[in-house]
């Protein structure tokens, strides 16, 4: 069990720092990181994606260095940290996005984020064909799993989705593009100037043998199956490397050293993993952010097209983790407040804060008098791969009011992770034990009670819940500059609060839970038909 730490004497490299980027889809977190894991300055500046017809969803990577500049300056300026102890760059955040970058380190478009559909009948094309089982050819199928145990999704919505996509819809900007680059290693390339990928940040392209970990090749087959020109593609680096160093007009900007190392970028859940300390194999954790995931350490390759998740190359050496997404984790709160609750409504004046939403929500019993919300705001992802699918509330009463309704999405949500948990651990063959819970999300101690009666298990709060990816990117840090070992990270991690199933609740939730999986099933033909004929935005 991990307990806060109470040592009075400095352990090795922990008065070492790290300047640390988030890049989540609402905006970049940058923070100094102790090597001790204490997060000691920190700051967020949001940046707005837009939704465009057909699927779309875009943001401008020039925002994001901006945002990244303006909040390290102010880190700077504020002095919370001496520049000599900042000892590596570190970067995570959102993947299976897709900036098309010119011979110049330019964008020459905008990045086509995760939630981007618009390549769907492209990517159904090529994976599909008169004979499809879950949208793919069977030997497809079963090259891909052999080879990399995942593959591209015929719903458009990763990496070989947008390129195609750009290919075909976007022809000037493809001819203009030198390279396809996901977000960290586009930020990687601002920082020192180096186009340069990892198995690790590349993984939802789905384009390297991983049988074998820290891969610095393309496969030529699933180049072939995938329809891609390696030319566009980002050289490889092992997975734990040093891409290069801050130069002195960026470090001047950021306000640190120059020749400060930068590691190379890491997915979210990568860092997840880290910043919950949930290292062992099996160790699972929970991330309530703008999109949720469940995730966890496995010694080998596991893979469930239909479930749309698999293990893929991990931070650690040795070792796969989990992956797979639900769309619409926070998102659906930040929905309601911003769609659905109005400012008169007893909240109090401008937008509410997640302590308002709380305590209207804590008013409202277990199952939210009967109101059910399905949280499929942009479809399902994980544990069906599902893009038709829409959220709805159910059993809306005269008499039901907001309160029913926040206390619904708050459920709704919970039993989506439950979902992919019991998913996940059919895929890993394995109970997830002791689980750690991360993200924005997990900063209310209202949805993290919701969350253990929903899957009816304890679940143990991480310490400052928004920051663990800024801390698992300076642990990883730690380990590719040699200053810390795996078995540091669990030492280094507080857990703050666990909270454990209340029994009647649980008992309630238990019942209403049956009822939610299958809302899908019953569902499913009439969400495809109203979406027939119309953009799937």
């Amino acid at each position: 069990m991990t307990v806060a730490m109470n040592s009075s004497s400095a352990r090795a490299g922990d008065d070492d720092v790290v300047l640390a980027i988030d890049l989540g889809t609402g905006g970049p977190k940058v923070a100094y990181v102790a090597l001790s894991g204490e997060v000691l300055d920190h700051e967020h500046r949001r940046v707005e994606l837009r939704v465009l017809p057909g699927g779309g969803a875009v943001e401008d990577p020039h925002e994001w260095w901006t945002a990244i500049v303006a909040s390290a300056a102010a880190l700077a300026d504020r002095g919370s940290v001496a520049p000599e102890r900042i000892v590596a760059v570190a970067g995570t955040g959102q993947w299976g996005s897709t900036i098309p970058v010119d011979a110049g380190g330019e964008p020459v478009g905008d990045c086509m984020l995760w939630l981007d559909q618009r390549g769907r009948d492209l990517a159904a094309r090529q994976l599909g064909g008169r004979v499809a089982v879950d949208g793919y050819r069977p030997r497809v199928a079963l090259e891909w799993i052999r080879r990399s145990g995942g593959a591209p999704s015929p719903e458009g919505n990763d990496p070989m989705g947008h390129r195609l996509w750009i290919r075909h819809e976007a022809p000037d900007v493809y001819a203009r593009t030198a390279v396809f680059l996901e977000p960290v290693d586009y930020v990687n390339l601002r920082l020192c100037g180096r186009v340069a990928a990892t198995q690790a940040s590349m993984v939802l392209s789905w384009l390297t043998d991983n049988r074998s970990l820290d891969r610095t090749t393309y496969d030529p087959v699933l180049l072939r199956l995938s329809d891609t020109d390696p030319s566009r593609l980002p050289p490889l680096l092992p997975i734990r490397s040093v891409v290069g160093e801050v130069g002195a007009e960026v470090a001047g900007a950021l306000g640190i050293p120059a020749g400060t190392p930068v590691v190379t970028g890491l997915p979210d859940v990568h860092t997840a993993t880290l910043g919950a300390g949930a290292v062992g194999d099996h160790h699972g954790h929970v991330s309530i952010s703008t999109s949720a995931w469940v995730g966890c350490h496995v010694p080998d390759k596991k893979t469930s097209l239909a479930n749309q998740m698999a293990t893929v190359p991990a931070a650690v050496p040795g070792r796969y983790v989990l992956v797979n997404n639900h769309d619409a984790g926070g998102v659906s709160l930040e929905w309601l407040r911003d769609m659905v609750v109005a400012p008169d409504d007893g909240l109090g004046r401008g937008e509410p804060s997640l302590a308002d939403l709380d305590r209207v929500a804590a008013g409202v019993p277990a199952g939210a008098n009967g109101v059910m919300f399905a949280p499929w705001l942009k479809g399902e992802r994980s544990p069906v791969a599902d893009t038709a699918m829409r959220a709805a509330f159910l059993n809306v009463g005269i008499d039901t009011g907001r309160a029913e309704m926040v206390r619904a999405v708050l459920e709704g949500v919970a039993h989506q992770i439950r979902w992919l948990l019991e998913a996940s651990e059919k895929v890993v063959h394995h109970p997830l034990r002791d689980l750690r819970v991360v993200g924005g999300g997990a900063q209310s101690d209202v949805w993290c009670q919701i969350h253990a009666d929903v899957l009816g298990r304890p679940l143990h709060r991480v310490a400052d819940p928004l920051l663990a990816n800024v801390r698992g990117a300076a642990m990883f840090a730690g380990l590719v500059t040699g200053r810390l070992d795996v078995d540091d990270i669990d030492e280094r991690t507080t857990v703050d609060r666990v909270f454990r199933p209340d029994p009647d609740a649980a008992r309630l939730l238990n019942e209403r839970h049956t009822q939610f999986l299958g809302l899908h099933k019953s569902q499913k033909g009439l969400y495809h038909r109203l979406n027939r004929g119309r953009d799937s935005a």
